[in-house]
């Protein structure tokens, strides 16, 4: 082992992680916030208006951990090695297993336990601070994650991780540690490919990298409050929670391999999950079944509304 950021990455790949690459914090990301305030301005954020908040957090990462020097970014794959039959009402493949908040936030706690007891005294390393976040911060992941040299960002705004897809969380630890690193961003490889574009059911891709979340059926059917506008609701499809079509559609996810992390399994009564019993669900099944998963972000409710609106379309 020859230095800090190769040691990281291994112990990172011990831990489960797909992916893992460092970025210095070396300037504020205003390029990143004038694309965000611009999104912001059309309205695409829809009701997220959490989006709005923090801007300055979000331009420069000190604000999270004072005296940031260094993110730490990783990607965990969540491709499902059991998946739904396609006839049956489709659950957006990163909600099958366990809340990935949870089990990726205690892995990223892992790896930084890791460094300070391990490499620290193996490398002499200076007494550190951390925070870890998994989508629960604000920070330009994607971004970091790019920085990091982990993939790209693709024209459906996901990141992709070359010859692995686009089937990943991210998460970061934002550091006081100087960590020296030879990641370098990684250039654009979707070429002329616009599949994910075409894919959109209702054309809330309205340009590579520009999602209008007001008509984004994933949106919709999760952070949505309230009915599901009449136009998108005739556009679900079988679609009982998130979508996944500009995803499926891309190329590179013909090279997703099953996850092997134990916590992101479905269980055999979440895969032969059927209408008849989401049209006898009970708010006691809703807590059974879907006990510890990130579908409880709509809400026994919204999933309801999801169902219902789904068979009024099929």
């Amino acid at each position: 082992m020859t230095n800090v950021a190769q040691w990281i990455k291994q112990k990172a790949e011990e831990l489960g992680f797909s992916a893992c690459g460092i970025a210095s914090i070396d300037k504020p990301l205003d390029d990143e916030c004038q694309h965000l305030d611009d999104w912001l301005e059309k309205g695409y954020h829809a009701g997220m208006t959490y989006m709005a908040n923090h801007r300055e957090i979000r331009r420069d990462p000190q604000g999270l951990v004072d005296g940031a020097r260094s993110i730490i970014s990783v990607a965990i794959n969540y491709y499902p090695a059991s998946r739904r039959d396609p006839a049956l009402p489709h659950i957006a493949y990163y909600a099958y297993g366990k809340d990935y908040h949870d089990v990726v936030r205690e892995k990223l706690r892992q790896l930084w336990t890791a460094i300070q007891t391990e490499a620290t005294p193996l490398f002499q390393l200076p007494k550190a601070e951390a925070r870890v976040f998994t989508d629960s911060a604000p920070l330009f992941e994607r971004y970091w994650a790019w920085r990091s040299g982990l993939g790209w960002i693709g024209k459906n705004s996901c990141l992709i991780l070359p010859g692995k897809g686009s089937f990943f969380f991210l998460g970061e630890i934002v550091t006081t540690l100087s960590i020296e690193s030879e990641d370098r961003p990684m250039p654009d490889r979707c070429g002329t490919c616009d599949r994910c574009l075409r894919a959109c059911p209702t054309g809330a891709l309205e340009a590579p990298r520009h999602l209008n979340a007001n008509h984004c059926l994933s949106y919709l059917t999760i952070e949505h409050k309230g009915e599901i506008p009449h136009q998108e609701a005739t556009l679900l499809g079988n679609r009982l929670y998130g979508c996944d079509s500009c995803q499926l559609a891309c190329p590179w996810n013909r090279f997703a391999s099953p996850t092997n992390i134990p916590e992101f399994h479905p269980s055999s009564e979440f895969l032969s999950l059927d209408e008849e019993t989401l049209h006898h669900l009970t708010l006691e099944d809703y807590r059974r079944i879907f006990k510890g998963s990130a579908i409880k972000r709509a809400k026994y409710e919204g999933l309801i509304r999801n169902f219902k609106a789904m068979v009024n379309n099929i």
